[in-house]
């Protein structure tokens, strides 16, 4: 039996921190596909500078958004797989929050927001009890 069917044939309750680094992936997911398709309409149907740009930058955040979709349906599966993606998608939003937290009052709340998101779902995905979830075994549980 390979590991990934170990996961899905595990019979225990899914842990709540791995529901939760999962919800969090989720809505980074969402906050990714809703502002691409806002770009993409608006390059579309609105009157940007560049037209072009709006819309290849819509269609950058959907496909972007794409990765922290699938990171959270394979968390929620309890795929190991799945924490590599979510931990990169963590650490990219950093700078991204970085960036809003020190940009003028509006973009404000979406960098603390997004701090706050990256953060959680970052020490929820190193947990113990979401490696063990996982099947991930460290170089002490060989």
């Amino acid at each position: 039996m390979s590991s990934s069917d170990q996961n899905t044939a595990d019979p225990s309750p899914r842990p709540g921190r791995l529901t939760a680094a999962a919800v969090c992936a989720g809505l980074e997911a969402l906050a990714l596909v809703a502002g691409g398709g806002y770009l993409l309409v608006m390059g579309l149907l609105g009157r940007p500078d560049s037209p072009r740009q709006a819309e290849m930058g819509g269609l950058t955040l959907i496909a972007l958004g794409l990765i922290p979709l699938l990171a959270a349906r394979g968390l929620l599966l309890r795929r190991a797989w799945s924490r590599g993606p979510a931990v990169a998608t963590q650490i990219m939003a950093l700078p991204v929050a970085w960036t809003l937290l020190t940009s003028d009052g509006a973009l404000i709340p979406a960098g603390i927001a997004l701090a706050v998101t990256a953060v959680s779902a970052l020490v929820l995905l190193v947990s113990p009890t979401t490696t063990e979830a996982l099947g991930i075994s460290g170089p002490d549980r060989a």
